[in-house]
């Protein structure tokens, strides 16, 4: 049968789009393959409950350790800080943006908070170092305030334009009905918002979170600039930390190849790679789940 011009072009887009999607999951695929094999390399010369439950990172000591668990405490701790920052702001910002402002206030604050997420990370950073440290310094009474505060507030400014777009999309698309209902009852603004909105919201809120977490998780210029280096277990937001992200970028660079400390690398990055993976599949689940609440 003789396909016409328009059916062959179809089928060519077809089948560019199929190859590229294959492509991509081989990508991915490949991407974890290698850390797992070198993963498994490095598990071999380290017994792996010394590697997760170890409290010290020094490969360069004598005897070496390759403890996790202060990077893996220090990722967390810069997370969980910079999330108790960016989730208030960012669902509050976004209320603003979805209830209160005019169509010409939204205009110019929207794009500029999406154009936030352009900034270059290392310029977030030095403003960090340059701007944020001295004055943390001084109200920590330490020489500097290259800290897990200092890079919990420059990952929450980092994660802003993704909580912000994500949960001004969720409360924008809720039913016109739920408001309506709500005001019918006699209820102001501000009630609907808090009991009607954000509730039925919820789903993707929570989704904003998530992706929120998962952009904070795996940055690394920030908190390498920010956080002062320092691979001791961490005791509080005043205090030095190192995340696993500084470390891989630290390191890598002069590391011997093919060593210990080489393969230990992979390591830490198949930890992140996990939870960074598990973060955003909860977050796809759950975008997922407010498409289909919202189609029914």
């Amino acid at each position: 049968m003789q396909l016409s011009a328009k059916e062959k072009i179809d089928l060519t887009a077809k089948w560019l789009f199929q190859a590229t999607g294959i492509l991509i999951i081989a990508i991915l695929g490949g991407i974890f393959f290698m850390l797992l094999w070198n993963t498994i390399a490095f598990l071999i010369q380290v017994k792996p409950l010394d590697f997760i439950t170890g409290t010290q990172w020094n490969p360069s000591g004598s005897p070496a350790t390759y403890g996790i668990l202060p990077l893996l405490v220090s990722t967390c701790l810069v997370t969980l800080g910079a999330m108790l920052i960016a989730i208030p702001v960012g669902i509050g910002t976004a209320a603003f943006l979805s209830e209160y402002a005019s169509k010409h206030v939204r205009n110019i604050l929207k794009p500029a908070i999406e154009m936030l997420a352009a900034v270059p990370s290392v310029a977030i950073g030095f403003l960090g170092i340059v701007v944020l440290s001295p004055q943390l310094g001084e109200l920590s009474n330490q020489p500097n305030g290259l800290n897990a505060l200092n890079g919990a507030i420059l990952l929450a400014i980092m994660a802003l334009p993704t909580i912000i777009t994500v949960t001004e999309d969720a409360l924008h698309s809720l039913p016109p009905s739920y408001k309506e209902a709500s005001f019918g009852l006699g209820a102001n603004r501000w009630q609907t918002l808090c009991k009607i909105t954000i509730p039925a919201s919820a789903p993707g809120i929570l989704a904003a979170v998530m992706l929120g977490v998962g952009r904070a998780l795996g940055e690394t210029m920030t908190v390498l600039m920010a956080t002062g280096n320092a691979s001791a277990f961490p005791k509080g937001f005043f205090h030095s930390v190192r995340t696993i992200t500084a470390t891989i970028a630290i390191e890598m660079g002069e590391v011997p190849y093919q060593t210990t400390h080489y393969y230990s690398l992979f390591a830490i990055a198949t930890v992140l790679f996990l939870f960074t993976l598990i973060v955003n599949l909860i977050g796809e689940y759950y975008v997922n789940k407010f498409k289909k609440y919202q189609a029914a």
